[in-house]
């Protein structure tokens, strides 16, 4: 076991955290000296990362075995997010994708991802949230992707899910910054985890532009520490986002007009 750290950063919990990029950030923030809340399905994948993390760094981790596709089980989960003082980051990183087209996908399934993708998401922010602001402190990183901007790249329905999350970043930003809450939106492009094990194109593990989780997850945290508000690690050139968001935010006053457009030819009731 390394020397635990004497103080710490209060309680990390992380969804999805049994493997893959959740796995890592618990690993690594573990390191950082946050105590964790490790939240996943799997009890058993849990219990072994909680046991060796606990072994190697000292600090205090916990487990919730949990689906958040159960509302029972996601109830459990926002009453600790909304009452336990020590957490002062969440991680929603836990999420399910899919490369189905809408002609051969399952429309239950993809219910079950809106589900887990966005609305599991949504609730644990709004449960963690207030206590954030409450106190003037805490983190939210929310895990997106970057077919969310990419949407034709993988199927409809996880594309549009990450667009949500990349939009909800945006009003969270708004609405808690000056609470002293930090928000955080990462976009992963393809990462070699389980993820594409179960969307159906396992292949994508081995292709040369497909980025470890380790290396996304240690991006991801050098992004928050550099106050980024989304971090893509796969773009070079930040200056691309930067430009991005500049002319979204410019084209935002232009949609302010009562009268249609002339392009559509119509006599408006207004003239």
């Amino acid at each position: 076991m390394t020397n635990p750290t004497t103080s710490t950063k209060g309680t990390a919990l992380i969804t999805g955290a049994s493997t893959g990029i959740g796995a890592v950030y618990a690993d690594r923030l573990s390191k950082q000296g946050y105590d964790l809340i490790l939240v996943a399905r799997n009890a058993a994948r849990l219990n072994a990362l909680a046991s060796r993390l606990a072994a190697e760094t000292g600090r205090s981790i916990r487990t919730m075995a949990a689906d958040l596709n159960d509302k029972a089980a996601l109830a459990q989960v926002e009453s600790v997010l909304r009452e336990d003082q020590s957490i002062t980051m969440l991680v929603n990183n836990a999420g399910v994708g899919s490369v189905a087209s809408v002609l051969n996908g399952n429309v239950d399934e993809m219910e079950s991802m809106i589900h887990l993708n966005i609305t599991a998401l949504t609730r644990l922010a709004y449960a963690v949230a207030p206590a954030f602001a409450a106190r003037g402190a805490g983190t939210i990183i929310n895990i997106s992707s970057v077919v969310g901007i990419a949407v034709e790249l993988l199927n409809g329905v996880y594309s549009a899910s990450k667009s949500y999350v990349l939009s909800f970043g945006h009003a969270l930003q708004r609405d808690l910054a000056d609470k002293g809450v930090r928000i955080q939106t990462v976009l992963p492009a393809a990462t070699a985890t389980k993820f594409w094990d179960v969307a159906g194109y396992a292949k994508q593990k081995e292709a040369a532009s497909t980025m470890t989780a380790e290396d996304l997850v240690d991006a991801a945290l050098a992004g928050l520490d550099q106050g980024e508000l989304v971090t893509i690690p796969t773009l070079h050139d930040g200056d691309d986002w930067a430009r991005w968001e500049a002319d979204r935010r410019t084209l935002a006053p232009k949609f302010a007009n009562a009268i249609p457009a002339p392009r559509y030819g119509i006599a408006s009731s207004k003239a």
